[in-house]
C-alpha cells in the first residue's frame, strides 16, 4: 500500500524518517536524476538510514537541485565516506524501447542491488520512501523480491527528508560525473555544460553532427 504526503518544507529533517523507524528497521530514501535529459541514462539513488547504525549526513545536505555544483559534489564525498547507499542506471537504448517509467524501474532494481552487495540486510523489515506521487517502484520489486518492501510516496520529500536528499545528490552527482566522462568521447554536445539536456546548444549540436548511441532519440523533436 502507497501513502502519499504533500510537503514543501525546504531544509530537510530526518523526523520522518524518524517516524517510520518506529515502525520499520530500515528506510531506503529513492530519488531519481535525468528523468527529462534527452541524451545519457537515468539514474536513480538509493540512500540506507538504519536505526541502529545512523548515517552522519554531511552539514548542508539538501535537494540536489538547491546545491551548487561544487557544494553538490563535497556533499556527494562525505555520503560516500559517512553512509551507505547506491546508484543505478539505465540506457537510452532501454528508455526509447520500454518507456521512462521501465527505465526509472530497472535504474532503481540496480541500485537496490548494489545497495544489497553492501548491505546484505539492506531489505528486512524495511520501508522505501520515494520522491513525488507516482509509485512506479512496488510493481518492479514485488516481482524482484521475495520480502519487497513497502513503497511510501512523498511529494517534495527530496526536501523535505534527509534520506531522499541524500539519495536525490548520490543520483545528480553520480549521473553528472557519466556525462562528463561522455564529453570527453563526443565533445560536440557538451555534455559537461548541459548533462544531457535540451539547450540550445545540445540541439544545435544534433543538427550540425546527428545523435548518436547516448540519444534518447524517441525524445528529440
Amino acid at each position: 500500500m502507497t501513502e502519499v504526503f504533500n510537503n514543501r518544507v525546504k531544509n530537510p529533517t530526518s523526523d520522518y524518517e524518524n517516524e517510520l523507524l518506529a515502525v520499520y528497521d530500515r528506510v531506503i530514501g529513492v530519488d531519481e536524476a535525468g528523468r527529462g535529459a534527452i541524451a545519457g541514462p537515468v539514474a536513480v539513488g538509493a540512500q540506507l538510514l538504519t536505526l541502529t547504525e545512523p548515517p552522519t549526513f554531511p552539514t548542508g545536505l539538501r535537494d540536489s537541485k538547491l546545491l551548487i555544483p561544487r557544494r553538490r559534489e563535497a556533499v556527494y564525498e562525505e555520503l560516500a565516506r559517512a553512509s551507505t547507499g547506491a546508484v543505478g542506471f539505465t540506457s537510452p537504448a532501454i528508455i526509447d524501447s520500454e518507456g521512462i517509467i521501465a527505465g526509472l524501474a530497472a535504474a532503481a532494481i540496480a541500485a537496490l542491488r548494489k545497495l544489497l552487495r553492501k548491505s546484505p540486510a539492506a531489505l528486512l523489515n524495511a520501508v522505501i520512501l520515494l520522491d513525488g506521487k507516482h509509485d512506479w517502484l512496488t510493481p518492479v520489486i514485488t516481482a524482484e523480491f521475495t520480502a519487497a518492501p513497502r513503497v511510501i510516496t512523498r511529494v517534495g520529500a527530496d526536501s523535505a527528508c534527509t534520506v531522499v536528499a541524500a539519495a536525490s545528490v548520490r543520483a545528480k552527482v553520480a549521473r553528472d560525473r557519466l556525462m562528463c566522462t561522455l564529453a570527453q568521447e563526443l565533445p560536440e554536445y557538451l555534455w559537461q555544460n548541459n548533462k544531457g539536456y535540451g539547450s540550445a546548444a545540445h540541439y544545435q549540436a544534433i543538427v550540425d553532427h546527428g545523435v548518436t548511441p547516448q540519444h534518447r532519440v524517441s525524445w528529440i523533436r
